[in-house]
């Protein structure tokens, strides 16, 4: 029943995404006092339908693409990281007294587990990891129980081993997120501190929206929205297939008209979901502003987009990147990587997971 969201490893591992529209691969090593090194990376793309809503619908394909990227990435390692969508993971924070043996304390979270997770409990993996004291009494300690349905994690599992790969690490998007975030709030002023910091991650199919007030995460919403509809638009203004449309967006070769027909209404479309987003935030919270927006996931390397976003929410706007505070291998094209950065956090944060503490 036991799956490993939380538990720290040390052998070398690699950071495995497998997003909507690709498999991103991160390898982070100990660069010395203090400093970590980004080694490898690489981002390979997935056959159209291969994942949907999070969910691994053509294994094959899937593992093809890991295969690939594996390849292409040039490590020794073999050992990965994983991570579940929010949407495939049930959590819930409890409070239990803070002097429980260990095994009283399992037993209590399967209790738990049991009266709030909505299947058997030998349909589910289930984790927990215990965040520290309770707010309000230091005699009792908060817990975070996660639950995901088994075959969610076999999914991926059998995927990563048909490609060759040994997962060591099943994680939470979330918590691959917010490591990567933890890993940037040096671009902040004061680090972040006693500020409210919105990390919105827009990925292709889904934008996913993590609230931080003063480090800790206190917001965190999913919606359907992403790069796909710029995909689709060009698909439909130029004739081109979704492969096409999709590698001209990449790589460029599009008709003059593009940028101010195509790309700036996309970019106005991304600043508003942005700003409703956040609306929603200020309406179902205590908060009514931030600080700080930082944009993540393929469409934050849009040029001018942090500008446009800033004029709409009229809050300070940067674009992510997870390894500004890294050094960087020579296997590494650093102007590749600062493109490509912003769509590495959760890749990145899933790397990280090797510098746990036991």
């Amino acid at each position: 029943m036991q799956f490993d969201f939380f538990k720290a490893k040390s052998p070398p591992l690699i950071g495995v995404d497998i997003s909507t529209s690709a498999v991103k691969m991160v390898e982070v090593s100990d660069a010395g006092r203090g400093l970590f090194r980004i080694e490898r990376y690489t981002i390979e793309p997935l056959p159209k339908e291969a994942v949907v809503d999070g969910n691994i619908a053509k294994l094959d394909e899937v593992a093809d693409a890991i295969r690939r990227a594996w390849k292409d990435m040039g490590s020794r390692a073999r050992h990965v990281a994983l991570a579940l969508p929010a949407a495939a993971v049930i959590t819930k924070k409890i409070i239990l007294p803070a002097d429980l043996p260990e095994l009283e304390l399992e037993s209590q979270v399967e209790a738990e587990a049991n009266q709030s997770i909505p299947f058997a409990l030998d349909e589910v993996n289930l984790d927990f990891q215990i965040l520290g004291a309770a707010p309000n009494n230091p005699g009792e300690v908060e817990v975070l129980l996660a639950a995901s349905r088994k075959e969610k994690v076999e999914d991926r599992v059998a995927a990563a081993e048909a490609a060759g790969l040994k997962v060591l690490v099943m994680d939470m998007e979330s918590n691959a997120s917010q490591t990567a975030y933890e890993a940037m709030t040096h671009m902040l002023p004061d680090d972040g501190r006693g500020q409210t910091v919105a990390l919105i991650d827009i990925g292709a199919a889904t934008m996913h929206i993590m609230v931080f007030v003063d480090g800790h995460m206190m917001y965190q919403r999913e919606q359907s929205f992403g790069g796909n509809q710029l995909t689709q638009e060009i698909q439909r203004r130029y004739g081109m297939s979704a492969e096409e449309a999709e590698k001209a967006k990449r790589g460029g070769g599009l008709p003059e008209s593009y940028e101010p027909e195509v790309l700036e209404p996309f970019t106005d479309t991304v600043a508003l979901e942005i700003s409703r987003a956040l609306q929603l935030f200020f309406t179902s919270t205590p908060y009514s502003k931030v600080d700080h927006i930082v944009l993540a996931g393929g469409c934050a390397a849009i040029p001018g987009l942090d500008e446009t976003v800033a004029g709409r929410t009229q809050a300070s706007t940067m674009v992510a990147n997870p390894f500004a505070n890294m050094a960087v291998s020579n296997r590494v094209q650093p102007g590749r990587l600062a493109l490509d950065a912003p769509a590495l956090i959760v890749a990145c944060g899933l790397a990280m997971r090797r510098f746990d503490p036991a």
